[in-house]
């Protein structure tokens, strides 16, 4: 599963998981926005560095208009805060360091990576959130696609 709003999808695998629905063979996450509660030391020493969220207040209000406070640790809607040991989807998490988020994807790969599950951290020097889109003429887009597709070769199998 690959798509926009990686937070959704890795939600959406821990709700699958233990609604018993199965998961995904494996789920590519680009520049996830997995914690909703705006925490993570990239959000203060990155604010106002991102082009594509230009500082921490849009994301909160962003982030309260997506959920109410009190539910925003849910691990459906803030993924970073999820049992993984109960399993999860092979992940490829792909990103920029220049990103508000960039904590928050080194939170969930240790998260996944702590009860053995295949999870690989892929991070791209000074590129911002979802560079994958916008920058799609980069060397880096290139490289992410590549890689991508490698690891979509090794768990899908086509």
């Amino acid at each position: 599963m690959v798509t926009l709003g990686g937070g959704l999808v890795a939600g959406s695998v821990l709700k699958m998981r233990d609604e018993g629905i199965g998961i995904p063979a494996a789920i590519v996450l680009w520049s996830p926005w997995i914690d909703v509660t705006i925490s993570g030391d990239s959000y203060y020493r990155l604010n106002n560095t991102d082009p594509f969220i230009p500082s921490a207040l849009l994301l909160d209000n962003m982030s309260r208009a997506y959920t109410n406070p009190p539910d925003q640790k849910n691990p459906y809607v803030s993924p970073v805060y999820g049992n993984f040991s109960k399993g999860f989807s092979p992940t490829l998490i792909q990103g920029g360091t220049s990103e508000f988020m960039l904590s928050n994807f080194v939170r969930l790969y240790q998260a996944i990576d702590q009860v053995d599950i295949p999870v690989k951290l892929d991070i791209y020097e000074g590129m911002p959130h979802d560079f994958q889109i916008f920058l799609y003429n980069k060397l880096e887009t290139y490289t992410v696609l590549s890689k991508m597709s490698n690891f979509l070769h090794h768990y899908l199998g086509y």
